[in-house]
């Protein structure tokens, strides 16, 4: 378990970590072992949308809750439920950019490990992150953050 606050929920890793974890093991089993998930260059193209979409995302979402005043790292408290930006169309756009950017990057690589490994970084933060995320959430925030649930899908 990682050190956080006791106001935080406790998440089980960082998501940046979890994710660059996932995508240095994936590169190094392309590298003993290539597989290649496109024969031509179309990756390089859908790739780089993945990647570029993620990143505009990511820094979208981050302004928004600076902008909001609260706290961007999940070990540290919430101060601020935050329903602008990208958070009006996904609970977890930070999450979701994580993912499309760590997609870009297995297209653009073209290694089909690193997009195998992708199943159980999405089920690790599902289940150690993101549901542990709203458990906290519901208890500080109680009915507003509950309507922002209502109103607002998980992911996309």
């Amino acid at each position: 378990m990682m050190k956080s606050s006791p106001d935080s929920p406790n998440v089980i890793v960082l998501p940046p970590v979890l994710y660059a974890a996932g995508l240095a093991v994936g590169l190094l089993l392309h590298w003993v072992a290539p597989r290649r998930i496109f024969s031509s260059d179309a990756g390089y193209w859908i790739g780089g949308v993945f990647l570029a979409a993620g990143v505009v995302v990511a820094i979208w979402g981050r302004r928004e809750m600076e902008k909001a005043g609260t706290n961007v790292k999940p070990t540290q408290p919430t101060t601020a439920l935050v329903a602008t930006g990208p958070f009006r169309f996904s609970r977890n756009p930070l999450y979701v950019a994580l993912t499309s950017i760590y997609l870009g990057v297995a297209m653009l690589a073209n290694a089909l490990w690193v997009l195998a490994l992708l199943a159980p970084i999405v089920m690790v933060m599902h289940f150690g992150v993101i549901r542990r995320e709203e458990r906290y959430l519901d208890a500080k925030f109680g009915d507003g953050y509950r309507g922002y649930r209502s109103r607002v899908r998980r992911y996309l």
